[in-house]
C-alpha cells in the first residue's frame, strides 16, 4: 500500500503538532493547578462579544477543526482508502468495533447512573495523538499501518460527528434548522456550478454555522456539512478546491486551534478524592472503554472481517501490529473530552472527573501502543 503525498504530510504535522499538544497539555494542567488557576478559567468565562471565550474555542474554533476533518474523509471517500471497497472495508468494520465495544463497556459500569449520557465519550480516537505517536516509531511500523490507523481514525470521527449530531442535540429550533438547510442548498448549488473560490463557500459557512449554533445542533457539524460540498471535480494533473483548503488549514489546525483547544479543556484542577473517581463506575467505563473497548473492538471486528473474505490485514503487517494499533486508538484525548463536555454540560464537576479519566486511560493506551508497535518494528528488524 503506497503512502501518498497527502498523507507524508498529515503524518510529518501531526507528529510536531502532538508535541505542541503534549505541552499544552502539560502546562494547562500546571496553570490550573497554581496561583494562576482561577485567573485562567475567568479568562475562559469572560463574555468576548455574545459568547465567552469557552464557548468560541469549543464552538467557533473546533468547527474549523471538523472543516479539515470533513476534507479529509470527504477525499478518502472520493479518491483515497475509503474509495475502494476492499480497502475501505477494513478500517471502516475496525472504526464500527471500535466505536461499538467501548460504547458499550462503558455503559455495562454506567446503566442506570446519573452518568449514562457520557456513553459517547470513549467512542472517540484523536487523530492527532495517535498519528503523532505512530510517526514517531518512522520506519519501524509498516507503512500500510499508518494508513489503516489514519483512515480508522477518519472513520471514527466521521461515527464521532453522527453521535455529536444525532444523540447531543437537546432542542431543535426548526426555524433556524429550516435556515442552516437553505445555506446547505446554496453551497450545494456552488458545488454543482462548479465555483472554485473558497471565499464564496467560506462566506455561507460563516452563516451555516450561525443557524446551525441556534439550530439546537451544536455548531461545529457546520464544518462537516461544508467540507462535503467543497469540489473535487478537477483533473488529475490539477490540484482541486478541496485539496487547496485542506493543505491551508492543516498549519493552523494543528499548530493553533488544536493547541488552544488542549489549553482551554485540560485545565484540570486536581482534587482530593480524583484518583478514587478512576475507580468508580465512571472511571471504569471511560478508562475500559478507551484502553480496552478499543483494541478488544478494533481486533475482533477486523477477525471477523478478514475470515469473511470482505478484507485483508494491511501489506506487510500482522496481528501484533493490529493490537498495537488498537491500543494507539483508544487516544480519545481531545476528541473524548470535546464529547465529555457535551455530556455533562451542566456538571463542571463530572466534567473534571471525565477529563482526568479520559487523560489516564489516554496516557495508559498511547504507552502501551507505542510498545507493542516498537516490540515488532525490532522484531521485523
Amino acid at each position: 500500500m503506497k503512502l501518498t503525498q497527502y498523507f507524508k504530510n498529515f503524518f510529518h504535522s501531526s507528529q510536531s503538532s502532538g508535541v505542541i499538544l503534549i505541552a499544552c497539555v502539560i502546562f494547562s494542567l500546571m496553570i490550573a493547578n497554581s496561583s494562576m488557576g482561577d485567573d485562567f478559567q475567568n479568562l475562559l468565562d469572560h463574555q468576548l462579544g455574545a459568547y465567552s471565550v469557552s464557548v468560541w474555542i469549543n464552538d467557533g474554533l473546533m468547527a474549523i477543526f471538523f472543516l479539515l476533518v470533513g476534507l479529509e474523509i470527504k477525499r478518502e471517500i472520493v479518491e483515497g482508502e475509503l474509495s475502494n471497497v476492499r480497502n475501505a472495508s477494513l478500517p471502516i468494520v475496525a472504526a464500527l468495533g471500535g466505536m461499538v465495544v467501548p460504547a458499550l463497556i462503558y455503559m455495562l459500569f454506567t446503566h442506570n447512573t446519573p452518568y449514562e449520557n457520557g456513553w459517547g465519550i470513549p467512542m472517540a480516537t484523536d487523530i492527532a495523538f495517535s498519528l503523532a505517536i505512530i510517526s514517531l516509531l518512522g520506519k519501524s511500523v509498516p507503512a500500510s499501518i499508518k494508513v489503516f490507523l489514519a483512515a480508522l481514525a477518519i472513520v471514527d470521527d466521521l461515527g464521532a460527528i453522527l453521535v455529536i449530531a444525532i444523540f447531543y442535540t437537546e432542542q431543535l429550533h426548526w426555524n433556524y434548522l429550516f435556515l442552516s438547510g437553505g445555506v446547505v442548498a446554496l453551497l450545494g448549488l456552488l458545488n454543482y456550478f462548479n465555483v472554485k473560490k473558497h471565499i464564496f463557500y467560506l462566506i455561507l459557512g460563516g452563516f451555516l454555522w450561525y443557524f446551525m449554533h441556534h439550530s439546537g445542533i451544536h455548531a461545529t457539524i457546520a464544518g462537516v456539512l461544508l467540507a462535503f460540498t467543497i469540489p473535487t471535480n478537477e483533473s488529475e494533473t490539477d490540484i482541486s478546491p478541496l485539496e487547496k483548503l485542506e493543505h491551508h488549514l492543516h498549519t493552523p489546525v494543528n499548530f493553533i486551534i488544536m493547541p488552544i483547544f488542549a489549553l482551554a479543556n485540560t485545565n484540570i484542577l486536581f482534587k482530593a478524592g480524583m484518583v478514587d473517581g478512576l475507580f468508580s463506575n465512571f472511571g471504569f467505563g471511560i478508562i475500559g472503554g478507551l484502553a480496552l473497548g478499543k483494541v478488544l473492538g478494533i481486533n475482533l471486528f477486523s477477525l471477523i472481517a478478514i475470515k469473511s473474505g470482505l478484507s485483508s490485514l494491511p501489506f506487510k503487517s500482522n496481528w501484533g501490529h493490529m493490537i498495537g494499533t488498537g491500543f494507539l486508538a483508544g487516544i480519545g484525548f481531545t476528541m473524548s473530552i470535546f464529547i465529555a463536555l457535551l455530556s455533562f454540560k451542566n456538571d463542571i464537576t463530572l466534567q473534571d472527573e471525565a477529563k482526568f479519566a479520559i487523560l489516564i486511560a489516554s496516557v495508559l493506551s498511547g504507552f502501551i501502543g507505542y510498545s507493542i508497535l516498537r516490540f515488532m518494528g525490532r522484531k521485523r528488524g
